[in-house]
């Protein structure tokens, strides 16, 4: 690993628009782990969804309604989550946002 993939610099990468009321910012990754900051407007919706990585989440703006499997919180800033490999997760933004997840693997998805 060379110094330049380990600092990654906010205003040198770039955010990709992932849906309407949603964009990401991949911030730090290698083959095993990937931090990601992900900005939410008000009624930004993460349907959803499960994946194979493990993932956590600290929020570091906003207001968020949290569902991870049969269970749902309403978390705000400098809250966190945790959500184990393979289980049902998603978020509807209450109050304007921003979710860092981290992953493990890597998301390779997210780097096509």
């Amino acid at each position: 690993m060379t110094d330049k993939d380990m600092f990654f610099r906010q205003d040198a990468m770039k955010w990709e628009v992932v849906e309407d009321k949603i964009k990401r910012q991949i911030v730090g990754f290698d083959d095993t782990m990937m931090m990601v900051k992900v900005k939410f407007e008000k009624g930004g919706v993460g349907t959803v969804h499960h994946h194979v990585h493990t993932q956590s989440t600290y929020i570091s703006e906003g207001k968020f309604e949290v569902t991870i499997a049969d269970e749902k919180k309403v978390l705000k800033k400098g809250d966190s989550f945790f959500v184990p490999s393979h289980t049902p997760h998603g978020v509807v933004c209450l109050e304007s946002g921003v979710l860092v997840d981290v992953f493990t693997p890597v998301r390779a998805d997210f780097l096509k």
